[in-house]
């Protein structure tokens, strides 16, 4: 059986990454793809764990060389991005890369593999909802929420590039869906 990959792409709140640490505990042959980053460790992250972590210096030469399947200067020499090792690596273990990116990111993905990916886009029930999530979060000040819904709506409006849409107004219904959909997708030849 050959692996595929299943792209996350979602604004902040709308429950995307919750929905991927669920997916990833299910017995779906599914294996999380640790990102790449320029920026340095916070707190007790360890390389390799929550992300692959790299100098400036050694992620534009990675860049150079072409090592990355995606990337993206998120903040002023902070970037992020997926490693073709990284995704050959679980591909070759014979199980599915599980992606949680930016819509640009996922898209991208998508571009490279083709049929061999699925895009799914997890929208939020509606722009509102996400502001009270954000604001129940109690993580943001009032202006970071601000911000981070302006970019929602502008990632929202790449929802309809993406092969599924899953609405998560239903957390339950929302993984149930998805469960379903990768269960269909990865049963294809």
């Amino acid at each position: 059986m050959t692996g595929k990959l299943i792209i996350f792409s979602a604004p902040s709140g709308t429950g995307k990454s919750t929905i991927v640490r669920y997916l990833v505990d299910k017995d779906l042959k599914l294996r999380f793809s640790i990102s790449a980053t320029s920026r340095a460790p916070r707190g007790d992250e360890k390389d390799g764990v929550e992300y692959h972590f790299l100098t400036l210096q050694e992620f534009k030469a990675r860049i150079e060389k072409g090592d990355f399947v995606e990337y993206e200067e998120v903040y002023k020499d902070n970037f992020y991005g997926t490693l073709k090792s990284e995704v050959d690596q679980i591909l070759a273990a014979g199980e599915h890369v599980v992606f949680d990116v930016d819509c640009v990111g996922g898209l991208a993905i998508k571009e490279i593999y083709g049929d061999r990916a699925l895009a799914i886009f997890v929208m939020p029930p509606s722009v509102d909802e996400l502001r009270n999530r954000l604001e129940k979060r109690g993580t943001d000040t009032p202006e970071v929420i601000q911000n981070r819904l302006d970019k929602a709506k502008h990632e929202m409006s790449f929802a309809p590039q993406f092969d599924a849409i899953i609405m998560n107004d239903d957390f339950d219904k929302a993984k149930r869906d998805t469960v379903k959909l990768i269960k269909e997708f990865t049963a294809k030849e």
